[in-house]
């Protein structure tokens, strides 16, 4: 795939130019004889070293411009291989900033491969015209003086045979014996078709013989040698076809030149674009293409498995990084044994992430046991550094034999759908593997598209917020509000907090959300009470975990209460059971110290989690909001409690007493959530709750309407 579309380094991620030429220019001088002098030298590199790096920090990737920068090398006489070495080391190091980060490691070897890739073909074109200098002078030494043709002949620096239209060698130059290893008396006399290789091309003698007999003057071609030692060379062969005067062909020139060495440094940069350095498995680049080539076939039966570690920072956090990267060596070696042994095919996405395609696949039942054998194979115990580390891996299974969402599915597209069918076996516990489903796919889509809108919509203000009263029950008196979040999207659809706010605490934009909630709410309720003097009213706001743990947070609400005028004593905060049940340390000391300021705390949500009720007297709580199955559940008839339709079973009845009489016990006020009707508000006043709040009231409202709620409430007068 193009580097086109991975991201450019940032220039804190790039060295300077003039220190990098100058490491370049050490590196060049200790491995190679250079004919210009040091300062020249440098400048020369200078030039070089800045163009590279505005390529490497370009958007895009342009090939071309790194291809020039190793054919100016050429250029410069910079052209032994030893040099090239050495400059790839140079350029290698100074650009391992980028290949730390995402897709940074692919993007470099595509630089240094192209940089590579250009050196060669300009030394290949400076070699072919020696090669067509060398002929000219072969020829004119021929026709002029033998002399001459004798002093062209020793000196080449490139092989050269001239060999008779019937196959035999006439005559050999000093380069071509020291190539291959013989004496010159070793050579002459012999037949040109004895030098076959088991790694020549089909048909390759075919040509050469034909082009002997006059069908074509020129031939250029790759062929493999051995060598009188028995090791193997890969040269470029260039044969020339000589007439005699009579324009009969007699002579072939055949010049001989030694790749191998270029040969082997494509192959090897050619394999660090498409492998991971660390572990040696095909990398993303490779698994996207062999994905997409086998979903342009139209074949369907394609399955992938989208392998994510479980626990791997804590590794890397804990044991360090050389335990951590020998651990993902070890995973992939046993992966690929395992799996690519049966003609998967095994890649690392990179991270602690890694990715098996199952192709062809038959049937679901076949990718799972896929999915069950690696995760049986990351959940051995590895041996690295010294010591015994187990971690396990969550899975998404895909496996695609149509339409992934009413369109042919692309290799991105099934990439996301495992990608977030992965992180719902995450979500379950890990160590198991969860099947692609497409709803849920859509909603875990949606979820993302939500995610990555919420800065946006918060910076635009499309987050509002409206109050629902808190009424009395023994008098069904306005005693406060709560202040309640909405999302309004742009053409006036609106999401629930249970929508959002989840999606807002894992990206942390929770807490600048909340303050901007609280901030609002403080600042309508100082000025209901200035209208209102005579109501003072409470008011709710909700208060998340992650808020409670941020540094500064108990300055934060004093400065808030102080800006807008409202009073600590009727503000109250609201932590859900979970998170409040769990404060310690620093969270513990906070919700104290809001206390101490006069802040009331309630628990939101009371009765849906487990409860450690010994701890709660202890924490600085007010107030208990019964949750919506509580107040729905249970019924009073004739002064008995009963269970409604079904929807609540006794236990459900004898747990909700036992929590009033609890709160009442603990000096705690109690709240209920979700009062729809009149029999539940007569059940919840006998059994003790002071306060409700739900549709049988009044929906929420925009803060301009809260105070037509205060002088003409719409629910009934007790």
């Amino acid at each position: 795939m193009s580097g086109a579309g991975r991201q450019s380094p940032s220039s804190a991620e790039l060295p300077a130019a003039e220190p990098l030429a100058r490491r370049w220019r050490a590196a060049v001088a200790s491995t190679s004889l250079v004919s210009m002098s040091q300062p020249a030298l440098l400048d020369v590199l200078l030039r070089l070293a800045r163009e590279l790096l505005a390529v490497a920090a370009a958007p895009g990737f342009d090939p071309d411009r790194c291809a020039a920068i190793g054919a100016r090398r050429v250029e410069a006489h910079l052209v032994e291989v030893a040099a090239l070495r050495s400059t790839l080391t140079v350029l290698g190091d100074a650009l391992a900033g980028c290949a730390a980060r995402p897709g940074g490691a692919a993007r470099v070897a595509e630089l240094l491969g192209a940089v590579s890739a250009g050196y060669a073909e300009a030394l290949r074109e400076r070699t072919r015209a020696e090669q067509q200098q060398i002929m000219s002078a072969v020829m004119a030494a021929r026709i002029a003086a033998e002399a001459r043709f004798e002093a062209v002949f020793d000196v080449a620096s490139i092989g050269i045979a001239v060999v008779h239209v019937d196959g035999e060698i006439l005559e050999v130059n000093r380069a071509l014996c020291e190539l291959l290893g013989y004496r010159a008396e070793e050579l002459v006399g012999r037949q040109f078709w004895e030098f076959v290789h088991p790694d020549d091309e089909p048909g390759l003698w075919d040509r050469i013989k034909l082009m002997m007999t006059g069908a074509t003057e020129h031939l250029r071609l790759e062929k493999h040698y051995y060598r009188k030692d028995g090791t193997q060379i890969l040269t470029e062969l260039v044969l020339s076809l000589v007439d005699d005067p009579d324009g009969r062909p007699r002579y072939v020139i055949g010049m001989v030149d030694d790749v191998t060495e270029q040969r082997r440094l494509q192959d090897r940069l050619g394999h660090q674009a498409t492998h991971d350095p660390l572990t040696g498995l095909p990398n993303r680049t490779v698994f996207f293409d062999r994905l997409e080539a086998v979903l342009a076939t139209g074949a369907g039966g394609v399955g992938v498995c989208y392998l994510d570690l479980d626990g791997f920072k804590a590794v890397n956090d804990t044991l360090g990084h050389e335990v951590g990267d020998a651990l993902l060596r070890a995973l992939a070696q046993r992966l690929e044994g395992r799996l690519a042994a049966a003609g998967h095919l095994v890649a690392r996405l990179g991270g602690d992430e890694f990715l098996i395609m199952v192709e062809p696949c038959a049937d679901l039942a076949e990718l799972e046991g896929v999915a069950a054998e690696a995760l049986a194979v990351v959940r051995r115990p590895v041996r690295v550094v010294g010591r015994e580390v187990v971690v396990s891996t969550s899975i998404g299974v895909v496996r695609h034999d149509g339409p992934l969402s009413g369109d042919t599915a692309t290799a991105a597209e099934l990439m996301k759908a495992a990608d977030t069918t992965m992180y719902r076996a995450k979500a379950a516990g890990g160590d198991r593997y969860a099947r692609y489903d497409a709803e849920r796919h859509r909603l875990d889509v949606h979820r993302l598209a939500l995610s990555a809108r919420l800065p946006e919509a918060l910076a635009r203000g499309e987050f509002v917020v409206e109050y629902q009263p808190l009424v009395s029950l023994a008098d069904q008196r306005m005693v406060g509000v709560e202040a309640l979040v909405r999302w309004e999207l742009p053409g006036g659809r609106r999401l629930g907090p249970d929508e959002f706010v989840p999606l807002a605490e894992r990206t942390g934009l929770i807490v600048p959300l909340g303050r901007a909630v609280l901030t609002e709410a403080c600042r309508a309720a100082a000025g209901w009470a200035r209208a209102h003097p005579e109501r003072p009213l409470l008011l709710s706001v909700n208060l998340a975990a992650r808020q409670v743990r941020e540094p500064g947070i108990v300055a934060e609400i004093a400065v808030v209460l102080a800006d807008t005028g409202w009073p600590a004593a009727q503000l109250q905060l609201e932590l859900t059971e979970s998170d409040l049940m769990g404060s310690t340390g620093d969270t513990l000391g906070a919700l104290r110290a809001l206390a101490a300021m006069g802040v009331k705390i309630a628990i939101d949500d009371f009765g849906t989690g487990y409860s450690n009720l010994a701890y709660l007297r202890h924490l600085p709580v007010h107030t208990l909001k019964l949750a919506a199955p509580f107040v729905t559940g249970a019924q009073l008839q004739d002064g008995q409690l009963t269970v409604r339709d079904g929807d609540a079973d006794e236990v459900d009845v004898a747990v909700l007493a036992a929590v009033v009489a609890l709160a009442a016990g603990l000096g705690l006020s109690v709240t209920a959530e979700s009062v729809e009707t009149g029999p539940q508000l007569e059940r919840l006043r006998r059994l003790g709750c002071d306060t409700g709040q739900g549709w049988y009231f009044a929906r929420s409202v925009p803060a301009a309407e809260v105070p037509a709620l205060l002088s003409c409430p719409p629910w009934p007068a007790d």
